[in-house]
């Protein structure tokens, strides 16, 4: 018989991390942990890391599933397709869990290349909102550490002066050597983004992640359409839990990639769902993490391995905590590894 425990943990990041919505100064993950009562050692694990501010679920919804999971462990692969839709974060917890404990809670969910130590996954360099100088310390700082796909948030500290930087950036490394993604979490607003994006097209911006907030869609479609910039849709995958309204937003909107987050669209199934009507629509995509624990980003990691990746993916957010839990897991040269030597200490979820 499958019985199952959760947990919830806060990790605390290695300084304020700051996005246009607010600044990050601890976050809070849960876990799902589930075993045989007849092989009571061998447990699986899955992380639900909802994301405050961008997920359209609540710790309390989090924390009442998990407790409902834990009480009736016999319909879980049922509940996938039901209520559990509707809690993106805790559907994908789920998913990790069963494939862990198919796996005697190994963590090699999805073996390959990737987790025998062979291939690297290429990933962007993330460069968090801050003061200027801050800023210029943090992109020289990832290109020192061999990132030739940069990501910077923008929409903080003032436009003018990000445009200032990325100039003074772009000036050093021309687009043949450095490529730069921006990131504005919807900062924009419909009657000046237009502007911003030629502008940052100047600066042979490679795409501009949610330039106005999620919802807009009339604008986004029509910033999309004009953008001498590739826009990527972000946010605006949030919450939309159908087929239906997936295949409607891409048609609509026809944006030029997508960022698919699986802890906020519903895990592996509904990413891969992403995925297929994107390329019906010639649409490019990458996957991205968001700031989950070393739980959540290896389930992401190993499966996004098994993809055809034709871009930097945005998986290098395990670094950003002082308290992250020990995983084989590492940065290098501007690549996500799985050291299978290294190992696993995850004394702190029991």
């Amino acid at each position: 018989m499958i019985r199952a425990a959760w947990k919830e943990l806060k990790l605390t990041p290695r300084f304020p991390l700051g996005t246009s919505k607010g600044t990050i100064t601890e976050r809070t993950v849960w876990y799902l942990i589930a075993w045989d009562s007849e092989r009571p050692a061998i447990k699986g694990i899955g992380e639900a890391a909802l994301f405050p501010g961008h997920s359209k679920e609540f710790p309390a919804d989090v924390r009442l599933k998990l407790l409902e999971l834990c009480a009736d462990t016999g319909d879980w692969r049922h509940r996938l397709r039901t209520d559990l839709v509707d809690v993106p974060s805790v559907r994908f917890a789920v998913e990790q869990c069963l494939k862990d404990l198919e796996a005697s809670g190994t963590k090699v969910l999805f073996p390959s290349a990737f987790t025998l130590g062979q291939r690297g996954i290429p990933i962007n360099g993330l460069v968090w909102m801050g003061d200027k100088d801050t800023l210029r310390t943090r992109i020289r700082a990832q290109i020192e550490a061999g990132f030739s796909c940069v990501k910077m948030k923008i929409g903080a500290i003032g436009i003018e002066e990000e445009l200032a930087l990325l100039k003074e950036v772009r000036k050093e490394h021309p687009a043949s050597e450095l490529t730069l993604r921006v990131d504005a979490n919807g900062a924009f607003h419909a009657r000046n983004a237009m502007d911003m994006l030629e502008r940052l097209a100047e600066l042979e911006v490679h795409s501009i992640e949610q330039p106005v907030p999620a919802g807009l869609y009339e604008t986004m479609a029509e910033l999309c359409e004009r953008s001498p910039v590739p826009i990527a849709l972000d946010e605006d995958l949030i919450g939309l839990n159908t087929d239906d309204a997936r295949a409607d937003l891409l048609t609509q909107v026809k944006p030029r990639y997508i960022v698919i987050k699986p802890s906020l669209v519903g895990g592996w199934a509904a990413a891969q769902e992403w995925i297929a009507l994107a390329k019906a629509r010639g649409i490019g995509w990458w996957i991205t993490s968001a700031l989950e624990s070393s739980i959540g980003l290896n389930a992401i990691a190993q499966w996004a391995a098994t993809l055809d990746l034709a871009l930097p993916q945005g998986l290098g957010t395990g670094q950003v905590y002082v308290d992250n839990l020990p995983a084989p897991l590492q940065v290098e040269r501007g690549a996500l590894w799985y050291r299978p030597e290294g190992e696993w200490d995850l004394g702190r979820i029991g």
